[in-house]
């Protein structure tokens, strides 16, 4: 495993609550590679003291090189209370991150992935079929909206054909353990993602399309 002179820096958007331990584990596989880890589970995203926490994570967004999202059942914090309908600061970082077309790995936790799909089976597709949707008790899911992210990440529910969504792939996982392994195998060797990003990214082309779970 060998060290470089420049890291990368890579971003980890993801609520907190419920996956403290895979996001220390993930915290100490990625330094532990060197990479330079954004994570604000750590307190090691870069802040600036005349920005709104909403503005350092969409500025860390911006200049990260590297971009892991985890969507959990958990929708995250960040919504202004006049605005109740405002996406948390865990979507926007995801939305802001496809925008930009970062370099991204997303894992997606097995009970977004089986709720959506039990809705799905149901009738109640896509964001416009949950619509009138409202959950009574949350021992699940705590807002559907995770639902939303999770299709915005996957491109699913647009227009584009399967055979043209780019970057969509999101990897399920059920347990530390899952999201570990899906961590290591992505970011173990240094050197390829390296010459992955010079392949993909440096000419401004788009995420080489792959399968997942769409």
């Amino acid at each position: 495993m060998s060290k470089v002179a420049k890291k990368f820096s890579i971003l980890v958007s993801s609520t907190v609550y419920g996956i403290e331990e895979l996001l220390d584990r993930i915290y100490a596989l990625l330094t532990s590679y060197g990479y330079e880890v954004w994570m604000s589970h750590k307190g090691t995203v870069p802040v600036r003291s005349d920005r709104t926490a909403f503005d350092n994570c969409l500025a860390a967004v911006e200049k990260c090189d590297l971009f892991l999202g985890i969507i959990t059942p958990h929708y995250g914090s960040g919504q202004d209370p006049n605005k109740p309908d405002e996406p948390s600061i865990t979507h926007q970082e995801m939305r802001r991150a496809i925008e930009l077309n970062k370099p991204r790995w997303i894992l997606a936790h097995d009970h977004v992935v089986f709720a959506r799909g039990l809705l799905t089976n149901l009738g109640f597709e896509g964001k416009e079929g949950r619509k009138e949707l409202s959950l009574k008790s949350r021992p699940i899911l705590n807002d559907l909206r995770v639902l939303d992210l999770y299709e915005e990440a996957t491109i699913d529910g647009e227009d584009t054909p399967l055979a043209d969504r780019d970057g969509n792939w999101v990897q399920k996982f059920r347990n530390t353990e899952d999201g570990s392994l899906f961590v290591v195998s992505q970011f173990f060797r240094y050197q390829e993602v390296e010459q992955f990003i010079a392949e993909n990214f440096a000419s401004g082309s788009p995420l080489p399309r792959k399968g997942g779970d769409v």
